[in-house]
Protein backbone atom coordinates (compact mmCIF):
# COMPACT_ATOMS: atom_id res chain seq x y z
CA UNK A 1 0.00 0.00 0.00
CA UNK A 2 1.36 3.75 -0.65
CA UNK A 3 2.00 5.82 1.95
CA UNK A 4 2.35 9.62 3.03
CA UNK A 5 4.44 11.25 5.33
CA UNK A 6 2.72 12.73 8.40
CA UNK A 7 4.38 16.10 8.30
CA UNK A 8 5.18 17.03 11.54
CA UNK A 9 7.93 13.88 11.82
CA UNK A 10 7.85 12.52 8.46
CA UNK A 11 7.08 9.16 9.22
CA UNK A 12 5.05 7.33 6.43
CA UNK A 13 1.55 6.43 7.03
CA UNK A 14 -0.44 4.21 4.99
CA UNK A 15 -3.14 5.79 3.25
CA UNK A 16 -6.21 3.87 3.89
CA UNK A 17 -7.20 2.90 7.18
CA UNK A 18 -10.73 1.45 9.20
CA UNK A 19 -12.80 3.53 11.41
CA UNK A 20 -14.80 1.93 14.02
CA UNK A 21 -18.07 3.37 14.21
CA UNK A 22 -21.10 1.30 13.65
CA UNK A 23 -18.95 -2.07 12.34
CA UNK A 24 -17.37 -2.18 15.90
CA UNK A 25 -19.89 -1.30 18.19
CA UNK A 26 -21.40 -4.98 18.10
CA UNK A 27 -21.56 -7.42 21.34
CA UNK A 28 -18.95 -10.97 21.43
CA UNK A 29 -21.79 -13.23 20.90
CA UNK A 30 -23.45 -11.85 17.74
CA UNK A 31 -22.43 -13.13 14.35
CA UNK A 32 -21.38 -9.57 13.07
CA UNK A 33 -18.22 -9.72 16.05
CA UNK A 34 -17.33 -13.03 14.22
CA UNK A 35 -16.32 -11.17 10.98
CA UNK A 36 -14.58 -8.79 12.35
CA UNK A 37 -10.68 -10.53 12.97
CA UNK A 38 -11.21 -11.15 9.20
CA UNK A 39 -11.57 -7.03 8.81
CA UNK A 40 -8.51 -6.88 10.34
CA UNK A 41 -6.32 -8.99 8.19
CA UNK A 42 -7.50 -7.82 5.89
CA UNK A 43 -6.61 -4.19 6.24
CA UNK A 44 -3.14 -5.77 7.58
CA UNK A 45 -2.36 -8.02 4.47
CA UNK A 46 -3.15 -4.89 2.26
CA UNK A 47 -0.45 -3.35 4.89
CA UNK A 48 -2.82 -0.72 6.43
CA UNK A 49 -2.42 0.40 9.85
CA UNK A 50 -5.14 3.25 10.81
CA UNK A 51 -7.74 1.60 13.19
CA UNK A 52 -9.77 4.92 14.51
CA UNK A 53 -12.03 4.55 17.36
CA UNK A 54 -13.83 7.07 20.11
CA UNK A 55 -15.67 6.67 23.44
CA UNK A 56 -18.63 7.79 21.76
CA UNK A 57 -18.50 4.87 19.79
CA UNK A 58 -20.45 2.64 22.12
CA UNK A 59 -18.40 -0.72 22.42
CA UNK A 60 -15.88 -0.14 19.59
CA UNK A 61 -12.95 0.74 21.93
CA UNK A 62 -13.49 -2.51 23.72
CA UNK A 63 -13.85 -4.89 20.36
CA UNK A 64 -10.73 -3.10 18.97
CA UNK A 65 -8.80 -3.99 22.09
CA UNK A 66 -10.29 -7.30 22.63
CA UNK A 67 -9.39 -8.48 18.71
CA UNK A 68 -5.99 -6.74 18.46
CA UNK A 69 -4.42 -8.83 21.65
CA UNK A 70 -4.84 -12.01 20.51
CA UNK A 71 -4.33 -11.13 16.27
CA UNK A 72 -1.32 -13.46 15.02
CA UNK A 73 1.36 -12.38 14.12
CA UNK A 74 1.34 -9.14 16.20
CA UNK A 75 -0.73 -6.24 15.73
CA UNK A 76 1.11 -3.51 13.38
CA UNK A 77 -1.97 -1.14 14.30
CA UNK A 78 -1.43 2.73 14.34
CA UNK A 79 -4.33 3.23 16.94
CA UNK A 80 -6.05 6.82 17.03
CA UNK A 81 -8.81 7.61 19.61
CA UNK A 82 -10.29 10.61 20.81
CA UNK A 83 -11.29 12.99 23.95
CA UNK A 84 -15.30 13.63 23.79
CA UNK A 85 -16.23 15.35 27.35
CA UNK A 86 -15.84 18.67 29.38
CA UNK A 87 -13.22 19.03 31.99
CA UNK A 88 -9.34 18.44 32.73
CA UNK A 89 -10.04 15.28 34.90
CA UNK A 90 -13.33 13.96 32.97
CA UNK A 91 -10.75 14.12 29.83
CA UNK A 92 -8.37 12.19 31.84
CA UNK A 93 -10.57 9.78 33.00
CA UNK A 94 -12.00 9.09 29.56
CA UNK A 95 -8.89 8.69 27.78
CA UNK A 96 -7.26 6.78 30.56
CA UNK A 97 -10.24 4.33 29.73
CA UNK A 98 -9.66 4.31 26.41
CA UNK A 99 -6.10 2.92 26.91
CA UNK A 100 -7.62 0.21 29.51
CA UNK A 101 -9.99 -0.81 26.67
CA UNK A 102 -7.54 -0.86 23.79
CA UNK A 103 -5.08 -2.55 26.01
CA UNK A 104 -2.23 -0.87 25.19
CA UNK A 105 -0.25 1.75 27.02
CA UNK A 106 0.36 4.17 24.11
CA UNK A 107 -2.07 5.60 21.83
CA UNK A 108 -0.85 6.73 18.18
CA UNK A 109 -2.96 9.33 18.26
CA UNK A 110 -5.02 11.44 20.11
CA UNK A 111 -7.53 13.65 18.76
CA UNK A 112 -10.10 15.94 20.66
CA UNK A 113 -13.41 15.21 19.07
CA UNK A 114 -15.83 17.73 17.57
CA UNK A 115 -13.13 20.38 19.62
CA UNK A 116 -15.50 19.57 22.72
CA UNK A 117 -13.48 21.93 25.43
CA UNK A 118 -10.13 21.96 22.97
CA UNK A 119 -9.08 24.69 24.80
CA UNK A 120 -8.95 22.25 28.33
CA UNK A 121 -7.97 18.80 26.81
CA UNK A 122 -4.90 20.39 24.70
CA UNK A 123 -2.31 21.32 27.37
CA UNK A 124 -2.74 17.70 28.71
CA UNK A 125 -2.74 16.17 25.19
CA UNK A 126 1.00 17.92 24.79
CA UNK A 127 1.87 16.76 28.46
CA UNK A 128 1.36 13.31 27.60
CA UNK A 129 2.52 13.47 23.87
CA UNK A 130 5.86 14.39 26.08
CA UNK A 131 5.99 11.45 28.37
CA UNK A 132 5.96 9.43 25.56
CA UNK A 133 1.99 7.73 25.70
CA UNK A 134 0.73 9.51 22.68
CA UNK A 135 2.78 9.87 19.49
CA UNK A 136 0.31 12.85 18.05
CA UNK A 137 -2.01 15.20 18.97
CA UNK A 138 -5.35 16.40 16.58
CA UNK A 139 -8.79 17.35 16.19
CA UNK A 140 -11.72 16.31 14.63
CA UNK A 141 -14.76 16.94 13.05
CA UNK A 142 -17.94 16.33 10.51
CA UNK A 143 -20.07 19.28 9.70
CA UNK A 144 -19.52 22.63 7.75
CA UNK A 145 -20.93 24.88 10.37
CA UNK A 146 -17.48 23.74 12.52
CA UNK A 147 -15.22 25.07 9.48
CA UNK A 148 -14.84 28.52 10.84
CA UNK A 149 -13.93 27.22 14.60
CA UNK A 150 -12.14 24.20 13.16
CA UNK A 151 -9.84 27.35 11.16
CA UNK A 152 -9.15 29.18 14.07
CA UNK A 153 -7.52 26.48 16.25
CA UNK A 154 -5.79 25.57 12.91
CA UNK A 155 -4.01 28.48 12.78
CA UNK A 156 -3.63 29.08 16.19
CA UNK A 157 -2.42 25.91 17.24
CA UNK A 158 0.04 23.20 16.41
CA UNK A 159 -1.36 20.03 15.73
CA UNK A 160 0.08 17.11 13.86
CA UNK A 161 -3.49 16.01 12.69
CA UNK A 162 -7.22 16.95 11.48
CA UNK A 163 -9.73 14.33 10.87
CA UNK A 164 -12.86 15.94 9.34
CA UNK A 165 -15.37 15.03 7.00
CA UNK A 166 -14.32 14.78 2.60
CA UNK A 167 -16.25 12.83 0.36
CA UNK A 168 -16.82 13.16 -3.51
CA UNK A 169 -20.32 14.72 -2.70
CA UNK A 170 -18.87 17.05 0.57
CA UNK A 171 -15.79 18.64 -0.74
CA UNK A 172 -16.32 21.93 1.20
CA UNK A 173 -13.01 21.41 3.36
CA UNK A 174 -11.43 21.62 -0.29
CA UNK A 175 -11.71 25.53 -0.53
CA UNK A 176 -10.05 26.20 3.12
CA UNK A 177 -8.96 23.46 5.04
CA UNK A 178 -6.97 21.63 3.43
CA UNK A 179 -5.04 24.25 1.85
CA UNK A 180 -4.56 25.95 5.23
CA UNK A 181 -3.50 22.53 6.10
CA UNK A 182 -0.99 21.62 3.72
CA UNK A 183 0.34 25.50 4.53
CA UNK A 184 0.41 24.54 8.79
CA UNK A 185 1.99 21.38 7.94
CA UNK A 186 -0.72 19.30 9.71
CA UNK A 187 -1.92 15.61 8.53
CA UNK A 188 -5.55 14.74 7.02
CA UNK A 189 -7.62 12.03 7.48
CA UNK A 190 -10.74 11.84 6.26
CA UNK A 191 -13.82 10.38 7.48
CA UNK A 192 -17.26 10.03 6.11
CA UNK A 193 -15.34 9.70 3.08
CA UNK A 194 -18.50 7.88 1.28
CA UNK A 195 -20.65 10.76 2.24
CA UNK A 196 -22.50 9.23 5.38
CA UNK A 197 -23.09 6.15 2.61
CA UNK A 198 -25.62 7.78 -0.20
CA UNK A 199 -23.26 8.33 -2.31
CA UNK A 200 -22.31 4.83 -3.23
CA UNK A 201 -26.38 4.21 -3.36
CA UNK A 202 -26.57 6.64 -5.80
CA UNK A 203 -23.73 5.49 -8.19
CA UNK A 204 -24.74 1.62 -7.83
CA UNK A 205 -25.60 0.36 -11.01
CA UNK A 206 -23.64 2.90 -13.03
CA UNK A 207 -20.69 1.68 -15.10
CA UNK A 208 -16.97 2.65 -13.78
CA UNK A 209 -15.31 5.44 -16.36
CA UNK A 210 -13.36 3.75 -18.60
CA UNK A 211 -9.81 4.73 -17.60
CA UNK A 212 -10.77 3.43 -14.28
CA UNK A 213 -8.58 0.07 -14.97
CA UNK A 214 -5.57 2.66 -15.58
CA UNK A 215 -5.64 3.93 -11.95
CA UNK A 216 -6.05 0.13 -10.72
CA UNK A 217 -9.84 0.54 -9.90
CA UNK A 218 -12.37 -2.21 -9.82
CA UNK A 219 -15.02 -0.77 -7.57
CA UNK A 220 -16.90 2.65 -7.39
CA UNK A 221 -15.94 2.53 -3.24
CA UNK A 222 -12.10 2.29 -4.36
CA UNK A 223 -12.31 5.21 -6.73
CA UNK A 224 -14.59 7.44 -4.26
CA UNK A 225 -11.42 6.77 -1.82
CA UNK A 226 -9.34 7.45 -4.90
CA UNK A 227 -10.33 11.12 -5.50
CA UNK A 228 -10.00 12.14 -1.80
CA UNK A 229 -6.32 10.09 -1.62
CA UNK A 230 -5.68 12.40 -5.03
CA UNK A 231 -5.75 15.53 -3.18
CA UNK A 232 -2.07 16.21 -2.19
CA UNK A 233 -3.19 17.61 1.58
CA UNK A 234 -5.17 14.20 2.42
CA UNK A 235 -2.82 11.92 4.20
CA UNK A 236 -5.55 8.78 4.89
CA UNK A 237 -8.73 7.83 4.66
CA UNK A 238 -10.76 6.09 7.01
CA UNK A 239 -14.02 4.08 5.20
CA UNK A 240 -15.80 1.84 8.17
CA UNK A 241 -17.13 -1.69 7.60
CA UNK A 242 -17.29 -4.67 9.45
CA UNK A 243 -17.62 -6.66 6.40
CA UNK A 244 -14.13 -8.46 5.39
CA UNK A 245 -14.70 -8.19 2.04
CA UNK A 246 -15.58 -4.37 1.96
CA UNK A 247 -12.31 -3.71 4.38
CA UNK A 248 -10.18 -5.67 1.51
CA UNK A 249 -12.06 -3.56 -1.29
CA UNK A 250 -11.37 -0.61 0.33
CA UNK A 251 -7.83 -1.21 0.95
CA UNK A 252 -7.73 -1.54 -2.90
CA UNK A 253 -7.63 1.88 -3.36
CA UNK A 254 -3.94 2.68 -1.64
CA UNK A 255 -2.57 0.94 -5.11
CA UNK A 256 -1.71 2.29 -8.19
CA UNK A 257 -1.60 5.69 -9.97
CA UNK A 258 -3.39 8.72 -8.06
CA UNK A 259 -6.07 10.43 -10.24
CA UNK A 260 -5.71 12.93 -12.37
CA UNK A 261 -7.73 16.82 -12.35
CA UNK A 262 -9.05 16.33 -15.19
CA UNK A 263 -10.42 12.39 -14.20
CA UNK A 264 -11.39 14.30 -11.13
CA UNK A 265 -13.41 16.92 -12.70
CA UNK A 266 -15.17 13.49 -14.41
CA UNK A 267 -16.06 12.05 -11.26
CA UNK A 268 -17.79 15.41 -10.01
CA UNK A 269 -19.88 15.82 -13.14
CA UNK A 270 -21.41 12.14 -12.38
CA UNK A 271 -22.23 13.26 -8.77
CA UNK A 272 -23.58 16.39 -9.90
Amino acid sequence: MLTRAIPSSNEPLPIVGLGTYRGFEVEPSSPAYKQLPEVLSALFKKGGTVIDSSPMYGRAEQTTGELLSIHEPRSPAFLATKVWTRGREEGIAQMEQSFSLLQTDRIDLMQIHNLLDWQTHLPTLREWKEQGRIRYIGITHYTPTAYEEVEAVLKAEPLDFLQINYALDDRGVEQRILPLCRERGVAVICNRPFGGGGLLERLKGKPLPGWAAQVGVTSWAQLALKFLLSHSAVTCVIPGTGNPRYMADNAGAGFGPMLTGAQREQLIDIVR
